[in-house]
């Protein structure tokens, strides 16, 4: 029986994914870019199949929402309205010894630098504006001054009217989004943690007045469960409710959920109840109504707006968190294993000959050009099959199918398992079906 020999750290993390192309240093070959990460072959899978997996649950399991696709650039009064322009700012001090730069609110200013230990070097503290502003056109004018989306949520509210006219939904309803976006954050760390640039999943759901609080409770509920169906252990999860300092200007309650990541305990997603702030505020800023009629009642009113937003990228860091192990067998030897779930693994199944003469290989490129229509396949044929077993559980490969003599004579193979290491014989014609099972069934133990 394996057994557990370490805690993952996040140097490991970062040592597997360039090790095995799950994420590379943006521009690496020119000494690389601070806070900018490339995703390699494996981390793209991963990211893609957690994107498509979030995507599932939040819109095919629910036939009140519906998706959208906005642009990353934006009316600039879109970000007055919401109050990006007035607030999206942060203090900001620097160490005058060892340049290192600060958020003012997050550290004792009286106190020496936290870096290089000097007293009496902080500068005075300046107002850190957070989005990333260019020019729309090829005059760089003040007139076509724009920016580059701080999140994805406003792209949603200015669409309310448009989803309400033309998909013949009823409130409560929600729109589903997965896009870009850009905060000139001042400290950006812990590997793909916290960057400039990155991914949101979210979903505004939006409701009658005086029902918020039930809808804010179920999705509460219901974004928690999403981690189990994710296969992400629960005793690395939990609720943090937002005090009244820490409370953003539209929100009438909000949660955390926070995971336990190599740094410790961080935000993952914020389940919040945004009340009518941003239908509100672009009814007022625009001019154009943002009211919703009920057919039934003909009652017009501002809908409230519950909201649960989730990093992508974050997403991608708890995944590969959670699924690290590495284990010691009872031959001694320690295997690292990545512990995905099978939807969002990088790859599905390897395809493995035992050797590649005597139609052995052959018969195997056959089996993998049937699995290759329904699963991310990989082919793999040189070493040890033993070595070839470690490579993929340390890629996260849930199935590898072995083919050997007894393929040719009677059509099974040996399917086996990561987590387990089992194995079992499974007819080549029944194999797609026991994979597709297995995927549908899986439970991480």
């Amino acid at each position: 029986m394996a057994e557990k020999t370490a805690e993952v750290t996040m140097d490991k993390l970062v040592s597997l994914c360039k090790r095995r192309g799950f994420v590379f240093q943006s521009s690496e070959i020119y000494g690389g870019l601070s806070s900018a990460w490339d995703y390699g072959p494996m981390g793209v899978e991963l990211k893609k199949n957690i994107q498509n997996f979030w995507w599932k649950e939040m819109t095919q399991l629910h036939e009140n929402i519906v998706g959208l696709d906005a642009a990353i650039m934006m009316h600039p009064r879109v970000w007055e309205a919401s109050g990006h322009v007035a607030n999206f700012s942060d203090p900001l001090v620097d160490c005058k010894e060892c340049k290192n730069r600060f958020r003012a609110d997050h550290i004792d200013l009286s106190a020496p630098c936290p870096v290089c230990g000097n007293s009496g070097t902080f500068t005075e503290p300046r107002q850190f504006n957070l989005m990333f502003q260019t020019h729309l056109g090829p005059v760089k004018d003040d007139k076509n001054i724009v920016y580059l989306r701080p999140e994805t949520a406003q792209g949603i509210f200015v669409n309310f009217r448009n989803v309400v006219q033309t998909s013949r939904v009823k409130i409560p309803f929600g729109i589903a989004q997965v896009g870009k976006a850009f905060r000139n954050e001042i400290v950006t760390k812990n590997f793909i943690f916290r960057t400039c640039e990155f991914e949101q999943m979210e979903m505004q759901f939006f409701v009658k007045p005086g029902s918020d609080d039930e809808w804010f409770n179920y999705w509460r509920e219901q974004r928690m469960s999403y981690y189990e169906k994710l296969g992400i252990r629960s005793d690395r999860l939990r609720w943090h409710q937002h005090g009244s300092d820490e409370l953003a200007h539209y929100a009438k309650d909000a949660y955390d959920i926070e995971y336990l990541f190599p740094m410790g305990w961080q935000e993952l997603e914020g389940v919040h109840n945004r009340t009518d702030f941003d239908l509100g505020r672009h009814q007022e800023f625009s001019g154009k109504d943002q009211t919703y009629l009920e057919d039934q009642t003909k009652e017009r009113y501002v809908p409230y707006v519950i909201e649960t937003s989730a990093g992508l990228t974050r997403s991608v860091l708890m995944v590969l968190s959670d699924a690290y192990e590495e284990e010691q067998l009872e031959d001694g030897d320690v295997r690292t294993v990545m512990h995905f779930h099978p939807a969002v693994a990088p790859i599905t199944v390897a395809i493995l000959p035992l050797v590649k003469k005597d139609g052995i290989a052959e018969l195997a490129r056959e089996i993998e050009a049937e699995l290759r229509e329904d699963f991310n396949v990989f082919y793999d044929q040189s070493g040890a099959i033993g070595r070839r077993y470690r490579r993929q559980d340390e890629g996260g490969t849930p199935y590898c199918v072995t083919v050997d003599y007894d393929s040719k004579e009677d059509g099974t193979v040996t399917l086996r398992f990561r987590d387990s290491m089992e194995q079992v014989r499974v007819h080549r014609s029944e194999l797609a079906a026991r994979i597709r099972k297995e995927i549908k069934e899986y439970k991480r133990v």
